[in-house]
């Protein structure tokens, strides 16, 4: 059984998918334009924002939002060390400096009591990070961005359609970056990403920051990127889209019967679910001591599982420069060690969850 079948997803489609991709190639016009404009329009109204920017990345969509928000050199951003390195890279890449926080205990997200304490005069923006596809503590997040006043910018590469106090994730912030890497709840044939904000301004400038600083053809206002998102990229994700809500309702599904076949078993810790969020699950993530017992034990069973991540961001040897050190990060530490991601996504069936569920139970019970 794979993590992601792609494959899967794409027959289930497949003939939706060859007249989107057919009728772009048909207009020869392959990087913007309407297609790309459409699923923006989409995008946003699915994700209850004002704007949507398509973006060829979810790294790109960061980046663009720090820099269009004029955060870089002598800027501190404070961010989880428990999170894919590229929400991390986005920072550096900006030229400002990552300030890394530890995650909570429960949910696995960035700490807001950590926050607090790494606010220097420096500091210009907290990244939220809705980690596995559950919101941060957006409410205690968002008080201490207001106090301070702070730019809030969420990471939600993770989170399509996700909610906390039934907000949906991106729309807490200034802006939400997005990611449609093929292996996310809702996946590019390739690479995409998106941003989105309330602010028209900001959209705006992150429109021109990703077509060369060009708010015109021809006439450049400041120093912008190449960031456009292709055109077939586009036609496949306005399709996928409208299923992106039938989707996740199975990745629910999926995560309620790992809860009701593994919960009486005290080596495996299951994640825990915040009473005010809605949980869209991009990974069901289990601990456990025995982690890489376990993971062989399910290999040989033909069962692939992965780990998100086994080094925390302040121990990557690209930040060496920030001086963290082991230990700094307790909570993001011991989870390295033992986080595992089960299949759980929308190929897969309920019978599917019974076999890996009896497969770990065999290996903790004999």
């Amino acid at each position: 059984m794979k993590l992601v079948d792609l494959n899967h997803q794409l027959q289930s489609i497949r003939s939706e998918l060859q007249q989107a991709i057919s009728q772009v190639l048909e207009s020869g016009y392959f990087s913007e334009g309407s297609f790309v404009s459409t699923f923006e329009t989409e995008f946003a109204q699915a994700v209850q924002s004002s704007h949507c920017v398509a973006l060829n990345s979810g790294t790109s969509a960061l980046h663009t939002i720090l820099r269009s928000l004029d955060i870089t050199s002598g800027d501190d951003v404070i961010c989880p060390s428990n999170t894919c390195f590229a929400t991390v890279e986005a920072i550096c890449i900006a030229g400002a400096t990552p300030v890394l926080v530890d995650c909570e205990a429960a949910y696995y997200n960035i700490d807001p009591d950590q926050i607090v304490k790494a606010i220097t005069p420096q500091t210009k923006a907290i990244i939220a990070v809705h980690l596995y596809g559950q919101p941060a503590q957006m409410n205690k997040i968002k008080e201490i961005a207001d106090r301070h006043q702070l730019q809030l910018i969420e990471d939600c590469a993770q989170a399509h359609l996700a909610t906390f106090d039934g907000t949906m994730a991106g729309n807490f912030g200034i802006a939400g970056a997005f990611s449609f890497y093929p292996t996310k709840n809702l996946g590019a044939f390739g690479e995409g990403g998106a941003v989105v904000t309330n602010q028209v301004k900001l959209a705006d400038r992150i429109r021109a920051f990703k077509n060369h600083g060009s708010y015109q053809k021809n006439l450049h206002e400041f120093i912008g990127h190449n960031y456009r998102m292709d055109s077939i990229q586009a036609a496949i994700l306005s399709v996928k889209l409208k299923y992106l809500k039938e989707w996740t309702q199975v990745r629910k599904r999926n995560a309620e019967l790992y809860f009701e076949f593994l919960s009486d078993l005290p080596e495996v810790t299951l994640p825990k679910i915040h009473p005010r969020a809605s949980h869209v699950f991009h990974q069901f993530v289990i601990r456990t001591k025995d982690r890489e017992l376990l993971k062989e034990h399910l290999t040989k069973s033909n069962i692939e599982t992965a780990i998100h991540y086994p080094i925390p961001c302040h121990l990557q040897p690209a930040l060496s420069y920030l001086g963290y050190k082991k230990g700094d990060f307790p909570v993001s530490e011991k989870l390295s060690n033992e986080i595992l991601s089960l299949p759980v996504a929308e190929h897969q069936t309920s019978d599917n969850i019974k076999t890996i569920s009896d497969s770990i139970r065999k290996f903790f019970r004999g």
